[in-house]
């Protein structure tokens, strides 16, 4: 089924339990324009809101690029100062706030550039899965941009402080190796097995316990943030939740039939 994102630049359809979201712009190595962040939210609210969607996954068209940056070739009309700059930026946090945000898994397959908003939005997500001729990078010093303290902190709650200040310091690009080596991307895989590996990777959590696996994902969203804002008793209410589920009755019945669990979501 496919979802009307409001541009063609963005595409969103769903395969089985596994949502799709595809950057469509690949004349400008998917670099990002305003209404390809404002496609981006309406995609991630509907895959939150389709039950069954279990997983939702992050691509990019062409083969050259997942996303190679904001379109720059908007900035004289929609980043030319502070005030246009708002806009831009609210658009684009929203759309990165709905990403993290999401209650399911996340994954992106990278193939070429991610860098930028492409990076940024390629943090957002769970699981990063790139192959050997992938380039990571956050270009701003060499543009003249503030990077905003959440894009920071997310960035540091995957890389550290160090790495996190190298990145943006330096503005260089990170090789698939170095991207691996500093947890930037979790699998660096043969270019010819990309989408197969991130289609195993998505059909093994979709199979798995959708309550549990929200409940993981929360507990690890809670951990990284500081202890004064931490929902501990949101995650308390998800663990609870799974232990009164018919889901977990299933997977100790499909354990002891010695046969493969099939969960509801309930």
């Amino acid at each position: 089924m496919n979802i009307d994102t409001g541009t063609p630049n963005l595409l969103a359809e769903t395969d089985g339990a596994i949502g799709w979201i595809t950057f469509n712009n690949p004349e400008r190595r998917n670099a990002v324009s305003m209404a390809m962040w404002g496609g981006l939210s309406v995609a991630v609210a509907a895959f939150a809101a389709d039950p069954a969607v279990r997983v939702v996954v992050l691509k990019g068209a062409g083969g050259k690029a997942f996303v190679a940056g904001a379109d720059i070739s908007q900035f004289e009309t929609e980043r030319a100062n502070a005030a246009a700059n708002e806009t831009f930026s609210a658009r684009s946090s929203a759309a990165t706030a709905a990403l993290a945000g999401i209650g399911k898994p996340t994954i992106t397959m990278i193939n070429g550039f991610c860098i930028g908003g492409g990076l940024a939005i390629a943090l957002c997500t769970d699981i990063r899965i790139c192959e050997p001729a992938s380039r990571f990078g956050i270009p701003a010093a060499r543009l003249g941009l503030g990077y905003r303290f959440e894009g920071v902190r997310g960035l540091v709650n995957i890389v550290g402080p160090s790495v996190a200040k190298e990145i943006l310091f330096t503005a260089r690009h990170f090789t698939a190796d170095e991207a691996l080596r500093v947890g930037l991307v979790n699998r660096v895989v043969d270019a010819a097995e990309l989408e197969n590996v991130t289609r195993d990777y998505a059909r093994m959590i979709a199979e798995n316990a959708p309550m549990t696996v929200a409940a993981a994902k929360l507990a690890a969203n809670e951990a990284v943030k500081d202890p004064g804002s931490r929902d501990v008793a949101a995650v308390d209410a998800a663990v609870a939740a799974c232990f009164q589920s018919d889901d977990f009755t299933e997977g100790r019945t499909a354990f002891m039939e010695k046969r493969k669990p099939v969960f509801k979501g309930r």
